[in-house]
């Protein structure tokens, strides 16, 4: 295992300045958010100019992508497949190997996102990569059982297991042990069950990260562990702060 960073963690700088201070937290691995909606790299310039993404990560300083977080917005099917499908060259051409997609909102049909999941994972597939959805509060995946359950359906496709979402979601629990064996990245802040707590400073929410990582472990995981404080506007705390001694605290259980 290794401990990566997300790039939304400094979502208030540009691409450039996030790597640089990426390097002077001495992150050497970093997952890369290319949202539609995001401060950064977009899928829609991506896919049109993939050179140009590619130049502007590799002018910057040496770092590796671990992963891609994917986020199209909304977009029909054919420029959904057309995109994922430049995302996953993309990819090939960073020597990535995981890509994730959100889950469709909860509430939605389990049956439709098993046939629209069931199509990207064949992607994947064939360009040799790894498919997962992050398990996210407000998704189809938020309970546990849920995000097993699609895991089941769609051979293949593995989870963004987020620990702060499970908690702070309506399954209101710590037990999610079903879900570490389809783990392919791993989203970590400190979070609570209270409104209004899925960001709280390191040492101050509820998450156990000593028992993830044994859990992890005994599954065989060797991928990244992610620190996903992500920069917005209503945290109350220094988030770069928090990056660094959540940075310091997984290295300490590695």
């Amino acid at each position: 295992m290794f401990v990566a960073c997300s790039t939304l963690c400094f979502a208030s700088l540009p691409l450039d300045a996030v790597l640089r201070r990426m390097i002077e937290y001495e992150f050497n691995k970093i997952d890369l958010a290319i949202h539609e909606q995001g401060p950064h790299l977009r899928p829609s310039e991506v896919a049109e100019n993939p050179e140009a993404a590619l130049l502007q990560l590799r002018a910057g300083p040496s770092l590796t992508v671990a992963s891609l977080d994917l986020d199209f917005g909304p977009v029909d099917a054919e420029t959904l497949t057309k995109r994922f499908t430049a995302m996953c060259r993309f990819a090939r051409a960073l020597t990535v190997a995981v890509l994730s997609v959100p889950a469709a909102p909860r509430g939605s049909s389990f049956d439709a996102e098993v046939r629209r999941l069931s199509g990207l994972v064949d992607i994947t597939r064939r360009e040799g990569l790894v498919l997962a959805v992050p398990t996210h509060r407000d998704a189809i995946t938020a309970i546990p059982q849920d995000a097993r359950r699609l895991c089941e359906s769609v051979p293949g496709l593995g989870l963004v297991l987020d620990p702060g979402h499970i908690l702070n979601g309506p399954h209101q629990s710590e037990e999610y042990d079903e879900l570490f064996t389809y783990a392919k990245n791993v989203h970590l802040r400190d979070s609570g069950k209270k409104p209004g707590e899925l960001q709280l400073r390191v040492g101050q929410g509820q998450i156990e990260y000593g028992r993830i990582v044994n859990m992890l472990e005994r599954v065989g995981y060797n991928r990244g562990l992610t620190v996903a404080i992500f920069d917005k506007p209503e945290n109350d705390f220094d988030v770069e702060l928090e990056v660094r001694k959540l940075k310091l605290l997984l290295e300490s259980l590695l």
